[in-house]
């Protein structure tokens, strides 16, 4: 991931869940001209989104949690201190949606709802080797 995308507040990742990853990787690669490719771990169906060579999201399927809910798109904003932004949601009139939860090798989200109902994840991710 470029730099520009790992600093506080900036748009970090992009990532669709949907009901059939095969259709929508065709559908948006025809559209927009994306190279998609299959993410290079076991047993994960998640294709990476690349322009210009460097991934910028991801797509997969919608998870038994999210029974009922339609496909779409999330956003990921990234912060230095995602337990902090997590308790600054509530004082500022938004929802907390998805607890903090540790994704290996990546970082650590939550899900934020603000107080007009748009939902967002914030990420603090882990630092990149040098």
């Amino acid at each position: 991931m470029h730099k520009d995308r790992m600093q506080q507040g900036a748009f970090g990742w992009n990532e669709l869940m949907t009901t059939d990853v095969s259709a929508a990787r065709k559908f948006y690669g025809a559209l927009f001209g994306w190279e998609i490719e299959d993410y290079p771990g076991e047993n994960v169906n998640y294709p990476l989104i690349k322009v210009g060579g460097e991934a910028v999201g991801g797509m997969m399927a919608l998870p038994p949690e999210c029974k009922g809910m339609p496909p779409c798109w999330g956003v990921y904003i990234t912060v230095d201190d995602v337990d902090a932004t997590a308790r600054q949601v509530e004082g500022l009139g938004g929802k907390l949606l998805r607890p903090l939860t540790d994704i290996p090798d990546v970082g650590r989200l939550c899900v934020v709802q603000d107080p007009q109902g748009a939902v967002l994840y914030a990420i603090q991710y882990l630092p990149c080797p040098d």
